[in-house]
């Protein structure tokens, strides 16, 4: 008999993520919240809904969150009517981007009231959340990894385990660290180009197909010459979270990072100029205008 899942988080990646979990057999509880269609649609898939974290955990065995950060999770492990005041042996699992220190006091802080937290962050898109091939980087005590394994599988497509809880967060900070690192270079080497006259599509010529090309170029591109609005949905204010994460922990582990500061004023910059909430591959439409530039062909005529 399959295990009871509860879901807290259900944002861009966390629908696609309960959709499979439910529509793969487990019985599914979620979060009620106050944007609805995300909950009506898995309640159309059979999903039941709780009113509170607490109520969540009395209905579940593992609870699965996908929320925005550190605070949140604390906040529904932690907080009035959090997941810890069920009283009950819980298995936790944290597919939010959060940061390893806080994971770790948090998986020691519930391990005296029988919770077990595992960290298990996400690569990849939205898309691959519906199509049930994310990538999960998993750290933790390895039965409970082993115990979780099989409803990771049910929106993943690759599963690797890291080592200790805590270790998870990391290596999603480093792959952050890379992603929105691309990001960040691909548009000022966009912008450089368009201030050269060298139109974007030459530029994706070149490197479509090339050695620097990779998945994530893909999905930049495809907003940068399609006009794909939607090709990768993970907000520049997202973006600037995790590579602020990223700093604060190379400044605690004492060692100095100078491309990663770089790459957060980059990002620092669009949210602080109202863009928080646009896409990351629009990162090079800002970048562009700030050097008096465009990379669309109409504009920059």
């Amino acid at each position: 008999m399959k295990e009871r899942i509860g879901f807290i988080g259900l944002g861009l990646m966390g629908h696609g993520m309960a959709k499979n979990i439910v529509e793969k057999g487990w019985p599914l509880t979620v979060l009620a919240h106050r944007k609805r269609e995300a909950v009506d649609d898995l309640k159309a898939r059979g999903a039941g809904e709780a009113a509170s974290p607490r109520a969540v955990a009395d209905a579940s065995d593992v609870v699965v969150l996908c929320v925005t950060g550190s605070p949140q999770v604390e906040a529904v492990a932690q907080g009035p009517d959090g997941l810890a005041s069920a009283g009950k042996s819980l298995l936790i699992v944290d597919c939010s981007t959060s940061e390893p220190a806080s994971t770790r006091r948090l998986a020691e802080t519930l391990a005296p009231k029988g919770m077990t937290l595992i960290d298990a962050p996400l690569s990849r898109t939205p898309k691959d959340a519906w199509e049930g091939t994310l990538d999960v980087m998993v750290g933790g005590d390895p039965d409970a990894v082993k115990r979780a394994r099989p409803v990771l599988e049910a929106f993943a497509g690759r599963v690797v385990e890291t080592g200790p809880v805590g270790t998870g967060h990391t290596m999603k900070l480093l792959n952050n660290f890379l992603s929105m690192g691309y990001a960040a270079i691909y548009s000022e080497a966009l912008m450089v180009g368009a201030k050269a006259g060298l139109a974007p599509a030459v530029f994706d010529s070149v490197i479509s197909g090339g050695r620097m090309d990779c998945p994530f170029y893909q999905t930049f591109r495809k907003y940068v010459i399609e006009r794909d609005r939607n090709a990768h949905r993970f907000t520049l204010a997202n973006a600037l979270k995790d590579v602020s994460y990223l700093a604060g922990f190379a400044q605690a582990l004492g060692v100095a990072n100078p491309v990663g500061a770089a790459v957060r004023n980059s990002f620092a910059h669009a949210v602080a100029t109202g863009h928080g909430e646009d896409y990351v591959p629009m990162l090079s439409d800002w970048v562009a205008e700030w050097n008096g530039t465009s990379l669309t062909p109409k504009a920059g005529k």
